[in-house]
């Protein structure tokens, strides 16, 4: 099956429907508990010019070094000398934290779908108690909820597995329908904006510890949330061996970045109009009871309708960046080789099966809390996974402009330089912001470390592999 498939548009409807997922739905409560409508604003113009920067190191990678694809974790081998234990050890462990950050990417996404189907049926949120055993209950509504997430994963994996092309095409559709949905929510609540309700535009925040957060303790704690957004510009990127040209790659990460940011900063604003900051704080579907306290019951019912299609999309585009993502880097040896084993259509299978069987796992964080703390929980963990290959793209692209490598132009290498100068700054200051809540960091951290128990299994093959040649 010939793989170079995916044209300009296939590439940025995955970019866009990547990014703007399970974000453009939970966010806008996320950041009225993080910071005051001042502190949101200032986390967006920070998170959007830094992830511009990103992007633009992206793009520019994938021209450069067309070779390398699987995603911006891969260029964490290049960083030492070819073949060392350096290389291997960096690129598989950069692997691994950008793999576990996709999984709970696609988990985020499916938490959400569950989010807006329960304004279609509300017993996903009930409170019924069917098990309370000491500090545990277990509630009806969390087990409706996990048994309806497991069963949009398991549909999404069985499209997959049928091939790239009519996957890419349904997220197409579903990209392209969300998009036209978003507009006219845009213009709908640019009409029905209440002022009022967006409170003191400068107002304190406190954490759970109970300390009272200024202004720039808002912006850093909101940009967390709102990197989250923008996860998933790299998209395009790690389909770079499936691209039908090597240009359509950074035109459809810079035109996906630009749509969704259109997106993003419309709709999470917008939406503080719509609803008083207490409503906002609590919803757990913010759109929908923001449109609804707009146009009625009527209009929230679309709305979920729109946003059950939208996330239908994104799980298909997720899932299928999670299986890529290994399924590459072990083409590339630098992860465990059988994760480059193919079906008869030219799908990761077993990457593709033991990703999902993870995210199984993941979604059990549905069965004991409520969907938006399963959601803050998780992508607050995969966006910290998300930070680090992103530091590594920036880092590597500043080894090849230092050393010249595949730059004729010295004005390209300055002006370039700047870029991922600046593309590698932000993406440490989102990481020192992380710290903040050290107990999520730490985890975060640890699933990622977590990758070093199953090196060896890597390193045996290798061995093996040397012996038999």
């Amino acid at each position: 099956m010939t793989r170079h498939k995916l044209g300009f548009w296939i590439l940025t409807a995955l970019v866009v429907g990547n990014m703007v997922g399970s974000g453009i739905f939970m966010l806008p409560r996320s950041l009225s508990a993080a910071a005051s409508p001042a502190g949101v604003i200032l986390a967006w113009i920070a998170t959007g010019l830094g992830v511009l920067t990103l992007a633009l190191v992206f793009g520019s990678l994938a021209v450069r070094k067309p070779e390398l694809s699987g995603g911006p974790q891969i260029y964490a081998k290049e960083l030492f000398r070819e073949g060392s234990q350096g290389s291997l050890i960096a690129g598989f462990m950069s692997t691994w934290g950008y793999w576990v950050g996709n999984i709970a990417g696609f988990v985020a996404v499916i938490t959400t779908f569950a989010s807006y189907l329960s304004a279609f049926f509300p017993v996903l949120t009930s409170d019924k108690v069917w098990v309370d055993f000491g500090g545990f209950t277990l509630k009806a509504g969390n087990v409706l909820t996990f048994l309806v997430c497991s069963l949009l994963l398991w549909g999404t994996h069985a499209i997959c597995l049928k091939g790239m092309k009519g996957a890419g095409r349904l997220n197409f559709i579903a990209t392209a329908t969300k998009v036209i949905g978003f507009v006219l929510f845009i213009v709908i609540a640019l009409f029905a904006f209440q002022q009022s309700n967006i409170g003191p535009f400068l107002a304190p925040r406190t954490n759970e510890s109970g300390e009272t957060l200024r202004l720039l303790s808002q912006v850093n704690a909101a940009a967390v949330a709102t990197l989250w957004a923008f996860i998933g510009v790299e998209s395009a990127m790690v389909f770079a061996a499936r691209a039908r040209r090597k240009q359509d790659i950074r035109r459809a990460t810079i035109a996906g970045l630009l749509i969704s940011i259109v997106l993003y900063v419309g709709i999470s604003m917008l939406t503080m109009g719509l609803l008083t900051q207490e409503q906002l704080m609590a919803s757990q579907n913010p759109l929908v009871d923001g449109i609804s306290a707009v146009t009625g019951p009527i209009g929230g019912k679309l709305l979920a309708g729109l946003g059950l299609i939208s996330l239908l999309g994104s799980t298909i585009g997720w899932v299928l960046l999670s299986a890529e993502v290994p399924f590459q880097a072990a083409k590339l040896g630098v992860f465990l080789p059988s994760f480059s084993k193919e079906n008869g259509k030219g799908m990761p299978k077993v990457s593709l099966w033991v990703s999902n069987a993870l995210g199984q796992i993941l979604l059990l964080s549905t069965v004991s809390g409520s969907i938006s703390a399963a959601f803050d929980f998780i992508i607050y963990i995969a966006t910290l996974a998300y930070l680090v290959p992103y530091l590594i793209a920036s880092l590597y692209h500043l080894k090849l402009i230092w050393t010249g490598e595949t730059y004729a132009l010295r004005k390209e290498r300055v002006s370039e330089g700047i870029i991922a100068g600046l593309a590698a700054i932000y993406s440490l200051w989102v990481i020192i912001a992380g710290t903040a809540d050290l107990k999520t960091f730490l985890l975060g951290v640890a699933l990622i470390v977590s990758g070093i128990l199953f090196y060896p299994l890597l390193r045996r093959h290798r061995k093996t592999g040397n012996k038999t040649a």
